[in-house]
């Protein structure tokens, strides 16, 4: 089922805090990353100081959270400084009703404020829809690559 904002739920976006921590878990999960609350708590609690990150949340007018984003300013020795957009999820029964722009547009805005001069992201190969909504919002796709990762134990 597809809910559809009326006009009495008018959607706000704010500065996530550890209170939606539980919300930002489950909508984790509908684009298959598993996290417990208590680790988006403890990671909203590490960056919540950090004026290099922002994490939205876009709310119903009753707080419940139904999207967010998250964006980091990144200085680059190969290009000007950028903010990379690490995580977008709206959830799925709002999609296709402008949340998702809204999210990009408060992440652009932000990185315009704090000096970025570009907004870079990276989607999976898999997710086809997502590719098309970021192209409908204005990004280009500028190269495909291979994402590579060690784990690290102490």
């Amino acid at each position: 089922m597809i809910n559809k904002v009326t006009e009495s739920e008018h959607i706000k976006i704010r500065q996530a805090n550890i209170k939606d921590a539980e919300r930002i878990a489950n909508l984790c999960e509908q684009i298959e990353y598993y996290v417990t609350n208590q680790q988006i708590e403890q990671r909203l609690a590490k960056i919540e100081d950090n004026n290099a990150h922002i994490v939205y949340a876009a709310t119903l007018a009753n707080q419940y959270v139904i999207g967010w984003a998250h964006a980091y300013i990144s200085d680059l020795l190969i290009i000007p400084t950028q903010a990379i957009l690490l995580g977008l999820v709206v959830d799925k029964n709002y999609r296709r009703i402008g949340i998702g722009r809204i999210l990009m547009q408060q992440i652009e805005q932000w990185a315009y404020l704090t000096g970025c001069e570009g907004v870079i992201l990276r989607s999976s190969l898999r997710r086809k829809e997502a590719h098309l909504f970021y192209e409908k919002v204005g990004y280009t796709n500028i190269k495909q690559s291979l994402a590579f990762q060690k784990q690290l134990v102490s």
